[in-house]
């Protein structure tokens, strides 16, 4: 199993529901990937070496959409199934047994909505960019890009800077970002969850939490503390325990020689100050984690 970083929290709890579905169905998991989120060769490399130790199965969340192409057909070539989980894969659906994610171009329309919500329909607003070759967090920048057209009094002002993979490398582009448009900007949307943790450290540096509309992607212990404290306007939240478990599953039935869906959706959710406290959400603010 080969996640696209081993660093952030959310790889963890993907790790515990891979565990969990592991234990069930008497599968081994064996868990390696880069330790950075945008080392392409660090992937390739693991990849390559799994299909070296002829593994049964591998399940991969691809950091680059066209980079990880060619190393899953030479997988499928040498008779290595592989489920995609997480962020898709281009080059066609033929290299894989199923892709099992999230709905992250619903994810980035919910996020819009909740942020138009949250403005009352107008102001100014900034998109931070994750890491290009990144699908699944494009997915959520076209989502809401594509979602705000539908509230022509709420103007994106910026759209275009990425932010990195790491917290800091987002503090530094969210500091440059309000250097421009901090007398302009209403609202800013993050979409992970190193961006959003770079974005509230800038926000707070700059006095501006709670100020400014925020609506985060993927939570931390400091993301929803800063929810509860009115920090965050608003979390968009995955299942990163459904989604390491359901992908070990549909890997399970490919080796078996079961049907396997092409697709698996493993939920998108909006977490806010009103509904903090039910129980899905906090489950999911507070996933479990190796």
């Amino acid at each position: 199993m080969i996640p696209k970083g081993t660093t952030h929290i959310f790889w963890k709890s993907v790790h515990y529901g891979a565990l969990k579905a592991a234990e069930e169905l008497g599968a081994e998991i064996q868990w390696r990937g880069p330790q950075k989120e945008s080392d392409r060769d660090e992937q390739i490399n693991v990849v390559q070496g799994f299909v070296n130790k002829r593994v049964d199965g591998i399940c991969l969340a691809p950091l680059d959409a066209d980079a990880l192409v060619r190393p899953v057909q030479e997988a499928r070539r040498g008779g290595v199934p592989v489920v995609i989980f997480d962020s898709a894969l281009n080059g066609g659906s033929d290299a894989f047994a199923s892709y099992v994610a999230t709905d992250n171009y619903r994810g980035g329309q919910l996020a819009a909505e909740t942020m138009a919500e949250k403005l009352g329909g107008k102001g100014n607003v900034i998109l931070l960019r994750y890491n290009q070759g990144s699908d699944s967090t494009h997915q959520r920048e076209e989502g809401f890009l594509k979602a705000l057209e539908a509230f022509p009094d709420i103007k994106v002002i910026s759209s275009d800077q990425y932010a990195g993979t790491t917290t800091e490398s987002a503090m530094d582009k969210a500091q440059q970002v309000l250097n421009r448009y901090a007398d302009q900007v209403d609202g800013i949307f993050a979409v992970c969850e190193p961006n959003a943790e770079g974005v509230l450290r800038a926000l707070e540096d700059r006095k501006l939490a709670g100020k400014v509309v925020f609506v985060g992607f993927d939570s931390s212990d400091a993301m929803a503390k800063s929810l509860r404290e009115g920090k965050l306007s608003a979390i968009v939240l995955q299942d990163p325990v459904q989604m390491g478990y359901l992908a070990v599953v549909s890997m399970v039935k490919a080796i078996r020689g079961e049907p396997v869906e092409p697709f698996v959706d493993t939920g998108v959710y909006v977490a806010t100050q009103e509904n903090i406290d039910t129980e899905q959400i906090q489950k999911l603010l507070n996933p479990e984690k190796v």
